[in-house]
């Protein structure tokens, strides 16, 4: 099988794909920079489960190394590359704004240089529901224009897909980009929303709502994502002959290029989500009922149709299996330590 590079391998969505893939077959070169944005010993307890398999090779790496990567590339010939490492979270972005430059705006060109010098088949790379910014319209659809995002993190996201299609363009490289909704589930970032709030709880401190509750997301299980990545994998996307400049799809191309929306296409309240992990926990939540907080937006919905059309999925997992699923991972975790 194909070798795939991924980068952010030991982070929440990274570390799950690389075992899907390693059970499909593929060989794996992970990298990641094992950065401090959050608890670094649980990217670590990721990463010693990844490399005990067989097929797994790990580098600790900053994709603004250029050097780095481009001597990765050159040693391992990735024909895949999937890139999921990037500074995330909104409101980090309003304090520290300089590392979503250096890591979603320079490390990828980094990784889009070396795609170049060293053709791959297919570059995937994670984009953000955070593109669609100040969209009302729902569902947001990829045929939507995204040029309104509310916060540096999305206007990273966004620069992303631009520059994808740059080099697809310029360099026939194939790209795809994928928009995530609200992902969680078990190996969860410990600055989600479902992270937070069952730590407080078990902790027996109240959970911040913002937007007093009025908040809709659509919360889409990790396990979704991946199987949505892995089917994408191997189509990569042909030039679009029929694409009409007049009347321009900006989810197509004449390049090789796509973009696709992966989540669960069904909105959930908040306070249902907390309601559902208050049932599970058996615990009811203190609330601290807070106003929105500055680059988030009141509601998300993905219109997955393209997605269901490319590739025959559609991401199903109820919210009460997902948050179940959670719970279960978070208490053995916690209790192993």
């Amino acid at each position: 099988m194909k070798n795939v590079l991924i980068t952010g391998a030991a982070g929440f969505i990274g570390f799950h794909l690389s075992q899907r893939l390693l059970k499909e077959g593929y060989t794996i070169i992970g990298i990641d920079d094992l950065n401090d944005y959050y608890d670094v010993n649980l990217k670590k307890s990721r990463l010693a489960l990844l490399e005990q398999e067989e097929h797994f090779s790990f580098h600790q790496l900053k994709l603004e190394d250029k050097e780095g990567i481009d001597a990765l590339f050159s040693a391992h010939k990735p024909q895949i590359v999937v890139n999921l490492a990037a500074q995330a979270g909104v409101r980090y972005s309003l304090e520290n704004p300089y590392a979503y430059i250096d890591s979603n705006i320079s490390g990828f060109l980094n990784i889009l240089e070396a795609s170049r010098h060293n053709p791959v088949e297919h570059l995937v790379y994670a984009s953000s529901s955070s593109v669609y910014g100040g969209n009302t319209k729902m569902p947001f659809a990829v045929s939507d224009s995204v040029d309104h995002p509310v916060s540096l993190y999305a206007a990273t996201k966004k620069s992303n897909e631009l520059m994808a299609h740059t080099y697809s363009h310029l360099y026939d490289i194939p790209t795809t980009g994928l928009r995530f909704f609200t992902v969680y589930g078990p190996w969860g970032r410990p600055d989600m929303a479902l992270f937070l709030f069952t730590d407080a709880i078990m902790k027996n401190k109240p959970i911040k709502v913002f937007n007093h509750g009025k908040m809709k997301r659509d919360f889409t299980y990790v396990d979704d994502i991946v199987e949505g990545i892995t089917r994408l994998i191997p189509k990569a996307p042909q030039k679009n002959e029929d694409w009409d400049a007049n009347k321009a799809d900006p989810a197509t191309s004449a390049a090789p290029y796509k973009v696709f929306n992966i989540g669960n296409s069904s909105p959930e309240n908040l306070m249902r989500y907390i309601e559902v992990l208050e049932k599970e926990l058996g615990i009811e939540a203190q609330k601290e009922f807070l106003p929105l907080q500055p680059g988030d937006v009141p509601a998300t919905y993905a219109d997955t149709s393209a997605l269901e059309e490319y590739v025959n999925f559609k991401p199903n997992t109820s919210l009460e299996e997902g948050i179940a699923k959670f719970v279960a991972w978070y208490r053995e975790y916690y209790t192993s330590l």
